[in-house]
Order: structure tokens, then sequence, then C-alpha cells
């Protein structure tokens, strides 16, 4: 079985450490820093991991660019905060200067200017690009537990969304982002895409914000569900679980077995799901489409991964990750803590940059 290498990037916010609202200050951040990139708004950034097979190296890549970002945004007066969407009252973005930004802000209006939000994606090697829309089409029902396991983003400017993962809900707004049905083959692909750019619903290939899909100037599958996670063991266990189910759906499609077929309108319900209740309730099983507790679609999800697992040395690494996210309910009920009853959004901030700042500074 291939070990595959993974890459990961990660977008995140700069934030004022005196009143903890975000700050218009990345392109002072990523001057003269080659490895941390502007966003679509000025107060995020982006940063990533070179590919690697151990993933001990991506997480080692990750701190260090963690690191070296914050040390860029404090000499811009700013602290670096990895959190999925804004939590206070009043904070906007400002759209980056850039002729592309500007012409999807025109085009798509409020969708675009309520896109302030921060997720992950994962980059994990494929042949070529038959083998890719084989692996997109196979990962549909699978998706929807890579987003709950990620899941950390409850608040929204000031208030409590009543979801996991309120990113994930946003970004849905986009007419070319989510689940689709199967491409069947490279060309249907093809053919979609520039269907889908045609219609107007995105300007360019870099707008396809689907769940998955073949990454344009890598030869991987870029797995775009999952919120940027601030602690990067969670960050990590994501990369292990997309890769390692990058894997099982490849080999399941050299040896000729085709995918389940499913509804698009269950796919939506399952990722529904995912995005309200995270690790804290039901999700739907990917095998018997039944809803069912966290814990036991995970334990689907493991049993059906575990041999790509074992051969990436990875078996241990997830089956303690998903042990210890279930324990303590993941992100977003780590900033729901931080509120406390008293719902004190400032405390989330807080707790944010403190971790954020210990995810770089523990070895």
């Amino acid at each position: 079985m291939i070990i595959r290498k993974v890459g990961v990037e990660e977008e995140m916010f700069l934030v004022d450490p005196s009143s903890r609202r975000l700050v218009p200050v990345s392109g002072r951040v990523t001057s003269g820093e080659d490895d941390v990139e502007q966003e679509l708004f000025l107060q995020q950034l982006e940063t990533q991991s070179d590919p690697h097979r151990d993933l001990a190296d991506v997480a080692a890549d990750l701190r260090e660019a963690r690191r070296k970002a914050a040390a860029a945004a404090e000499s811009a007066g700013a602290r670096l905060a990895v959190m999925p969407t804004p939590v206070l009252p009043g904070d906007d973005g400002d759209v980056t200067p850039n002729a592309r930004y500007h012409r999807m802000m025109r085009r798509f209006g409020e969708v675009g200017r309520r896109a302030l939000a921060c997720g992950m994606h994962v980059h994990v090697d494929v042949a070529d690009d038959e083998e890719a829309v084989a692996v997109i089409d196979a990962l549909r029902p699978w998706l929807p537990l890579v987003q709950a396991i990620s899941a950390g983003s409850p608040f929204d400017s000031g208030i409590d969304t009543g979801y996991a993962s309120w990113r994930a809900q946003v970004w849905e707004a986009w007419p070319s982002a989510g689940v689709v049905e199967p491409f069947g083959d490279a060309a249907g692909y093809r053919a979609a895409v520039e269907a889908l750019i045609a219609s107007g619903a995105a300007l360019d290939e870099g707008m396809i914000y689907l769940d998955a899909r073949p990454a344009r100037a890598y030869p991987t599958v870029e797995i775009r569900v999952a919120d940027v996670c601030t602690d990067l063991r969670d960050t990590v266990l994501v990369a292990a679980v997309a890769r390692a189910l990058v894997t099982t759906c490849a080999e399941d499609w050299k040896a000729g077995r085709q995918p389940e077929a499913w509804r698009v309108d269950l796919l939506r319900a399952a990722r529904w799901r995912a995005r309200h209740d995270g690790l804290g309730g039901v999700l739907l099983d990917p095998l018997t489409r039944r809803p069912v507790p966290a814990a036991d679609a995970l334990a689907t999800l493991v049993r059906t991964i575990e041999p790509a697992l074992i051969a990436a040395g990875d078996h241990d690494l997830v089956t303690e990750g998903i042990a210890r996210v279930l324990r303590d309910g993941g992100g977003a009920q780590r900033q729901r803590a931080a509120a406390g009853e008293d719902l004190d959004l400032v405390a989330v901030v807080d707790d944010v940059l403190a971790r954020t700042a210990a995810s770089f500074d523990d070895d």
C-alpha cells in the first residue's frame, strides 16, 4: 500500500492585542515573509507545510510556520489567532486589494462579504487526475466525519450560532461550494468545472470550492471541509484521517470496487448534522446511512480506514486522537467552555490566543 505524502494549508486571523478585535494588517505581516500569504481579507493570512510522508514532519512545518507568522504579526502590532470565525461583534473584513478579490465581491455581493472565515485544507498525493476524481467521488459520505472532527466555530460576530462549525455554514453560501454529484472520470470533472465557470457561479477554477477537488497546482486531492484547528494535535489528526481515506478510496478504485450511490440530499443532511452537532451529538454512519452517536460513526470510520492507518503508521495516532476529541468535545466545546455561562466572548479570544501561542512554543 502506498504511503502518500500529505501537506496542510492553514488560514488564520490577526487580532489586536488590546481590543481582541480583528485588524487589517496582513499586508505588513506578509511583507518579506515568503511562507506567509495574504487571503481574501486583510484580517487573514495563510501558512502551509511542505508535503511529507511522516506526519511529525508536517506538524513541525506547521509549528514553525505559526511561529514565523506570529513573530511577523507581533512586528505589525497584532497577534496570531488560529480560529475559524470572528468571535466578537463588529468584526468585519476589509477586502485585500487584489483585482480578482474585488471582482468576486462585485459579482457575489454579501456572500463574499460574509466569507470572513478560516479553514484548513489537506492535500494528499494521487497518481493522476483519473485517480483523483475516483477518490473525490468515493469520499463524499466520509467527509462529514472529517468536518465533525475539526468543528471549532460555534461563535460568529458576537453570537452563539447553535452550530459546532459555523464556518462550514458560511462557506456553503458560495454557489460553487459544497457537495456534488459523482463526476465519473477526469473528463467529467473538467466538463463540470467548465460548466460552472460558464454559468457565472465561479470566476475561475480557483473558485471551485468543492468539499474535495483535484488541486490546481499539485498532483493531489485537496480536502477542504475542515475548520482550522487551534490545537495542532487536531490538525494532525485530520491530516491522518484524510490520508487514510484517500488511500482507502484509491485502493477500492484500483480493485474495481465502486462506491455506494448516495443521493445529494442525504449527503447534505449528513453535512448539516456534522456542522450542527460536531462531536457532541449525532452523525450519519457512512455505511448504514442511519443517524448514530458521533462515537459510533467515528468507530465505523476507523474500521474502514484501518488498513491504510496501519500501513502509514498512523493507527495509534488516530485512535488515540479520536478518543481524545470525543472526550473533550473538540474545538467547539473548548470555545464554549471558555465562554462559560455568561458568554464571555473576550475570554474565548484570550483562550484562542493562549492556545495559539502554546501550539508553537511547546515542542
